[in-house]
């Protein structure tokens, strides 16, 4: 089984474009900035948004001009959206009911994806008396129930608690992991989602696709700011060098060139906050290396156990260094203080830009 989309939508001044597969049993991510057309898209397949262009097959079969009920769709959005009314039980019966099957037979199969999101505790219980977490376990079940050919994951777990979202983080990966020809597309705005929860993923922005590939691949070697800044890493973008990148205000940038990088093509580079050494202004730094850029401390804010600096100044506009909380209290950093920064040719790398 696979799904093939060819979408076109113009709505005032937004355009979506894009065409991609999903194979039988693989998980799509899409992620992109607020805007960027995710939203739009989902719902084109899912047949709540009609495009003004559209090619969609699931296994040969058409879907473009279907009514939703009969696209063989299930849908899992951030509010869990449980009928009030009716218990856990009931609510995912709702989706096997609605496609034909009688209720002893509705219910049997609910039990069955109840206890597989381990929710079959919560069997009798209506929505008001479920976390968020327990409802949207039921609404995984119920998504799942119907047997759907295709599975739109929208942000699922944006409206969880810090608690609540690495439970069914790992629920949803093993429900996606077992085998299946189901084709699976994710919403996301969060990378550890990707990660976890996809095999490949594309990135939109402004209705049109700028990355794709597998996902540890393309949140490993951003070629767009977003991408890098979702992946914590830094990006520079410019021309590619015979052994680097030129930027735009003529600096230059030492690094590791990929295979497919050609000299003089719009290139980027890559690298963690953790490569990047911070000095004193107006003092010596140990070693010589070949990436040197003044700057000025914009911010200072926890993350994690050090301490994420972002700074401004020439082609460091916009970086991020992350350092020790003593390391920085050595230094006396704050916002204002004049910096250099310092990075080690053999940490960045660079790589083709996208060519949106």
């Amino acid at each position: 089984m696979t799904l093939h989309a060819e979408l076109a939508l113009s709505r005032g001044g937004f355009g979506l474009d894009v065409e991609f597969e999903v194979p039988g049993g693989g998980v799509l991510a899409v992620l992109g900035p607020n805007g960027s057309g995710k939203s739009t898209l989902l719902g084109c397949l899912a047949g709540l948004v009609r495009p003004d262009r559209a090619a969609i097959t699931l296994n040969g079969r058409s879907l473009a001009g279907l009514p939703a009920y009969r696209r063989g769709v299930g849908l899992l959005a951030q509010d869990p959206l449980l009928f009030p009314h009716l218990s856990a039980l009931d609510n995912v019966a709702f989706a096997p009911r609605s496609s034909g099957e009688g209720k002893a037979k509705s219910r049997e199969l609910a039990r069955g994806w109840l206890a597989e999101v381990d929710a079959g505790q919560l069997a009798g219980r209506r929505p008001g008396r479920l976390s968020g977490g327990q409802a949207q376990r039921v609404a995984v079940a119920r998504a799942l129930a119907g047997e759907p050919e295709l599975l739109l994951l929208d942000e699922p777990l944006a409206a969880l608690d810090v608690d609540a979202a690495p439970a069914v983080r790992g629920l949803l990966r093993r429900v996606l992991r077992k085998p299946s020809a189901r084709c699976t597309v994710l919403v996301t705005h969060d990378p550890l989602d990707a990660l976890a929860l996809a095999d490949h993923v594309l990135v939109l922005a402004g209705g049109r696709i700028v990355e794709r590939g597998p996902t540890r691949e393309v949140l490993s070697a951003p070629r767009t700011a977003f991408t890098a800044r979702i992946a914590g890493l830094n990006l520079v973008a410019g021309t590619a060098t015979a052994d680097g990148l030129r930027t735009a205000d003529g600096g230059q940038i030492a690094g590791m060139p990929a295979a497919d990088v050609l000299p003089g093509e719009p290139a980027v580079a890559v690298f963690a906050p953790s490569a990047v050494a911070v000095y004193p202004a107006d003092g010596e730094h140990p070693g010589s290396p070949r990436n040197t850029v003044a700057a000025t401390v914009e911010s200072a804010e926890p993350h994690g156990p050090v301490i994420r600096l972002r700074v401004t100044g020439g082609w460091a506009a916009g970086l991020s260094a992350d350092l020790t909380p003593e390391a920085v209290a050595e230094l006396g950093l704050e916002p204002g203080s004049r910096v250099r920064l310092s990075i080690k040719a053999t940490t960045v790398a660079v790589h083709p830009a996208s060519p949106a």
